[in-house]
């Protein structure tokens, strides 16, 4: 990954083979960067995306393999229990221009990716919340 800081903004490239969320949250540690938006495009060979079963309380996960672009990447960064926590969600297009999305899990980089994230002042906790069983906004 190689990234440049211009202002409150970093702009990032992840290189092929690259693991998007690995390679946010190795960011993430290096800049010391508590609170933010995520956005990007690029292309993947493998990746997993998940939907939330309110009823079960998990993810129902699918992996992709082959060539998808990445036509939306977007999502926050916060931190739960002082940690940083990435909450991204993905767009992938296939061959046929098909489209595929939902709650990104991992997603390897085939191409390259480009990521911008907006770095905000501040810090924005999660807790679990019982009832959704998810990590919600600490508001």
């Amino acid at each position: 990954m190689k990234f440049r800081k211009i202002g409150s903004k970093y702009f990032l490239r992840i290189e092929r083979e690259e693991e998007i969320i690995t390679s946010l949250l190795d960011l993430c540690s290096e800049e010391q960067i508590k609170l933010g938006t995520i956005t990007g495009i690029g292309a993947v060979n493998r990746a997993t995306i998940g939907l939330f079963d309110l009823e079960t309380q998990i993810y129902q996960s699918v992996e992709f393999t082959g060539n998808y672009e990445v036509t939306a990447l977007t999502g926050n960064i916060t931190t739960k229990n002082g940690e940083t926590y990435l909450h991204l969600h993905i767009n992938l297009a296939d061959e046929n221009h098909a489209a595929w999305g939902g709650h990104l899990n991992e997603a390897f980089v085939s191409v390259t990716c480009e990521i911008v994230i907006d770095v905000i002042d501040g810090v924005v906790e999660r807790f679990y919340d019982d009832n959704t069983g998810l990590n919600l906004l600490k508001l």
